[in-house]
């Protein structure tokens, strides 16, 4: 089985694919996970892409799947991807190459928030100075407020959680991803699930559709 699942930043994208695939023994593909590897092997791939993400610039669609299908040919488990692919051209490619594999994806679903609400969310995430522990002031707050329980280093808030950016980052994947939303609506594999919930009651509904 292989799965997509989509939704604006901070819907819960990266918690539902680890739960999903831990339960439904999948390969969760995170493209950023991937990404590190190949800078970290230092392969061709990964200084290519190294290239890209150093001067600010966003990965062009063809290298990304490059990346992708080198990393996933061998890959014999069901494929659980998170928040890929983001652009039509994207999920086209993706398509191809499922073809040519004789396969297909089974399932795409979008965990839909509501926008004031992944506001609310990316606006109270914390970061630890320290180790990089992530938290969340509102659904998981650390135990003494702005330090890290792990390390005892003070919390910090991202850039890309400031609100200006994330209202900019809202709107830059409202304007991204609406079309790919369509297209894969045309699709007939196509589902929504309600991810205000909480993550537990989320992960029931996604494991729910998906079992369908």
């Amino acid at each position: 089985m292989n799965i997509i699942l989509l939704g604006y930043p901070g819907s819960g994208k990266g918690t539902q694919a680890k739960v999903l695939s831990q339960k439904l023994g999948m390969f969760h593909v995170s493209t950023g996970d991937i990404f590190r590897e190949e800078l970290a092997k230092k392969t061709p791939l990964g200084q290519e892409v190294g290239g890209y993400l150093s001067a600010g610039r966003l990965v062009p669609d063809k290298l990304v799947l490059e990346v992708l299908k080198a990393r996933l040919n061998t890959e014999t488990r069901g494929l659980l991807f998170d928040g890929f692919p983001r652009t039509v051209d994207q999920a086209e490619g993706l398509d191809n190459w499922f073809t040519a594999r004789g396969q297909a994806i089974d399932a795409v679903i979008f965990l839909n928030v509501p926008e004031e609400e992944v506001a609310r969310r990316l606006g109270a995430r914390r970061t630890c100075t320290g180790c990089a522990r992530i938290y969340n002031t509102v659904t998981s707050p650390p135990a003494k407020e702005n330090v890290c329980d792990a390390c005892g280093k003070p919390l910090a808030v991202r850039e890309d959680d400031m609100p200006a950016v994330v209202a900019r980052r809202i709107q830059v994947y409202k304007d991204q991803t609406e079309p790919l939303l369509a297209y894969y609506r045309s699709s007939g594999n196509f589902y929504e699930a309600d991810g205000g919930l909480p993550p537990e009651a989320v992960a029931e509904k996604v494991a729910a559709l998906v079992k369908r």
